[in-house]
């Protein structure tokens, strides 16, 4: 019989010559790999150092708003919409989409219709204002708008109407034709959505105030 070995004999063989094998070092390998991972996912390996708030702090503005003079300190970060709601409480904008898609936080800057919560309130600065709370809530003295948006059943959940109101009166105030079309009006309140479909109401108010309203001012 031949002593001749095989190769895995003769690799066994030295194997337990060097007390080391493949098996033995691929388990080491394993072993150091996990404590390694260990130590890297430890809290105190991934923790961020400690640092201060990132990003400018309050600043002074004045903020002209219904004829009324406000000074406020705000982050030059915040918009229009917060300013006025959050801070100086003028609550009839709304913050629906907060980003420039429906139209319930429009107001008027400077006689254009703006979508506050796309204006930041260090920009408003020296302009002049006007937001939902500017119009009449005496009944007997309403804004044509107002009055014909009742009258034509113009508002439903009532989220978007401040802002269509106030888009309606800006558009009333820049067009003193006062035989305006359909299509005129549908075209000029396309900026704002009402998710009830009250759209019908909304523009024959507006066909309406039209007949009072020249130039901004009653007939």
């Amino acid at each position: 019989m031949s002593s001749k070995k095989t190769p895995e004999e003769q690799e066994n063989t030295q194997q337990r010559r060097s007390g080391f094998s493949r098996r033995t070092f691929l388990q080491g390998v394993g072993v150091g790999s996990g404590a390694v991972g260990t130590a890297v996912l430890t809290p105190e390996a991934t923790a961020a150092p400690p640092s201060e708030a990132v990003g400018p702090g309050p600043v002074p503005m004045t903020l002209r708003v219904n004829g009324k003079t406000h000074q406020v300190s705000l982050e030059p970060r915040v918009t229009l919409l917060d300013a006025l709601r959050n801070h100086l409480d003028y609550t009839g904008a709304k913050k629906v989409c907060d980003r420039a898609t429906c139209g319930a936080c429009t107001i008027v800057v400077d006689g254009n219709p703006v979508y506050s919560c796309t204006m930041l309130a260090i920009e408003a600065q020296g302009r002049n204002i006007e937001t939902i709370e500017s119009i009449s809530t005496d009944d007997a003295r309403m804004h044509p708008v107002q009055k014909y948006f009742v009258e034509h059943d113009a508002q439903q959940c009532g989220f978007c109407t401040p802002g269509f109101v106030m888009a309606c009166k800006s558009f009333l105030d820049k067009n003193t034709n006062s035989n305006l079309t359909l299509q005129q009006v549908e075209k000029g309140l396309s900026g704002n959505i009402c998710r009830c479909g009250t759209y019908v109401g909304v523009r024959q108010a507006v066909l309406a105030a039209s007949k009072e309203v020249k130039g901004g001012r009653r007939a």
